[in-house]
């Protein structure tokens, strides 16, 4: 017998007015009774929008209470936690609702900073460890690892792995669910991938003027754009280029450089891109190790004009890693020498000597370099800087009666959570940092798996 049997043959029970909308259904020989508004907001396409056409449904009665309460109330019951995660799923996605089990259990809403605990570990195949990992907004991951990238539902359930052209994936940024666009610093293109289909869409390549073979340094979105940063295999030009994210034309070019002689500010292509929607820019940061120093530039673009906003030369205490909070409307960088977290108003834009010490002022400088390989990360309002095995999580404090600066702007002040790092954190140095959803995904140094912290939500 057919799950929704008579479906399509027999007419809907006959009601009378005053009871027309409701709605009874026989579940596997359990009756229950909605009414048509809590149907419908499963949506036009889902069968739950069907069920009052059908007097009875062959399938679990337990698994529609489940759904039928996800409908009401838009969360999971404390009971869902009872049954298996993939019966929930299969569910689910028969009756047409996924959706809304996703944003039930991997909202980025429910993301709370404060009480995040290892939830599992992901195993990725073969012997190499994550260089990469991209997120998308609902929870889903891509972890690059070698020359292969493996994709984890938002269940972390359903797992697959393609195999890219390049030795090495360095840069990875998800397009969608199933679509991402990759990098290498030792191969030439950046790679459209097809994750489900398992091959290469499209391959993007800059035109240099040697025209010799162009690398990719960092890749980056916005809502419209695909960015990415190139270099040239000779390592004499740069250029970010930026293409249309729907039909991955070239759009613009910003930044393009020509290296001649010393010039080494040219000589510093960007390694990361972030944009910034409530500024309508992109920042584009690098950095460039040499026999003095450390030394980079953090440079916010205007993709329409082509012009730099503002900049920020870093020679002092250069940054390890760099972030920036939408959010928060600031910029948080890691200095390389001292490993403190820093920050930048974005409020104050253009300013000279924009950054304050969040940590101890007096480790700016000495010669240690504690903070090379940490890793800084926004989501959110808070930040995440990861200090060998484990993450300083910093927050804003907000003030009564803030002190005005010298510009006329309130004095901001952030305090590292009480506690000095997420709970149980300690580990192998930590090389990746990224987050999706209501999930904050970590992979280490020599491990061949991902890391997932996760706060507790209603029903799991």
């Amino acid at each position: 017998m057919p799950p929704f049997a008579g479906l399509d043959s027999n007419p809907a029970p006959t009601r009378t007015k005053r009871d027309s909308n409701i709605v009874t259904v026989d579940v596997g020989g359990q009756i229950f009774q909605t009414t048509q508004q809590t149907l419908t907001l499963g949506g036009p396409k889902s069968l739950f929008s069907r069920v009052s056409e059908s007097p009875f449904i062959d399938r679990d009665p337990e698994l529609f209470s489940i759904l039928l309460s996800l409908l009401r109330t838009g969360n999971l019951p404390s009971r869902a936690k009872a049954f298996d995660l993939q019966d929930l799923i299969d569910e689910a996605q028969f009756y047409g609702v996924e959706p809304l089990l996703v944003n039930s259990l991997s909202n980025p809403a429910q993301f709370d900073a404060f009480n995040l605990e290892k939830s599992l570990v992901l195993p990725l195949n073969g012997r190499d460890s994550p260089s990469a990992i991209a997120t998308t907004p609902f929870g889903s991951v891509h972890v690059a690892h070698g020359s292969k990238i493996t994709s984890f539902d938002w269940s972390m359930r359903r797992k697959s792995t393609v195999l890219t052209g390049f030795t090495a994936v360095d840069s990875l940024l998800a397009i969608s669910p199933s679509l991402a666009a990759a990098g290498a610093t030792d191969f030439s293109g950046l790679q459209i991938l097809d994750l489900e289909k398992g091959f290469v869409r499209e391959s993007l390549n800059w035109e240099n003027v040697t025209r010799s073979g162009s690398t990719v340094q960092g890749i980056g979105s916005s809502p419209e754009f695909l960015f990415a940063s190139f270099e040239s295999g000779r390592r004499n030009s740069n250029s970010i280029m930026v293409y249309d994210l729907q039909s991955l034309r070239p759009a613009t070019e910003i930044g393009h450089c020509e290296i001649y002689g010393a010039d080494i500010d040219s000589a510093i292509p960007a390694t990361k891109l972030n944009w910034v929607s409530g500024y309508g820019l992109l920042m584009a940061s690098g950095s460039h190790s040499g026999p003095s120093g450390v030394f980079g530039n953090i440079k916010f673009w205007d993709i329409r004009s082509g012009n730099v906003v503002w900049e920020i030369k870093e020679k002092v205490d250069c940054f390890s890693d760099v972030s920036v909070s939408d959010d928060l409307s600031g910029i948080f960088k890691v200095g390389v020498n001292s490993g403190e977290v820093f920050f930048a108003d974005l409020r104050n834009m253009g300013a000279e000597n924009s950054w304050v010490c969040l940590g101890d002022g007096r480790k700016v400088v000495n010669g240690k370099k504690e903070g090379v390989g940490c890793k800084i990360e926004s989501h959110g309002n808070q930040v995440f800087c990861s200090k060998g095995g484990d993450i300083e999580l910093w927050t804003e404090v907000m003030m009564g009666n803030s002190k005005k600066r010298e510009d006329g702007l309130e004095e901001r002040v952030f305090r590292k959570n009480l506690m000095g790092r997420v709970k149980d954190m300690g580990g192998s140095k930590i090389t990746n940092l990224a987050f999706g959803g209501n999930k904050m995904f970590v992979s280490r140094k020599d491990q061949q798996n991902v890391e997932v912290w996760q706060s507790s939500v209603r029903g799991y």
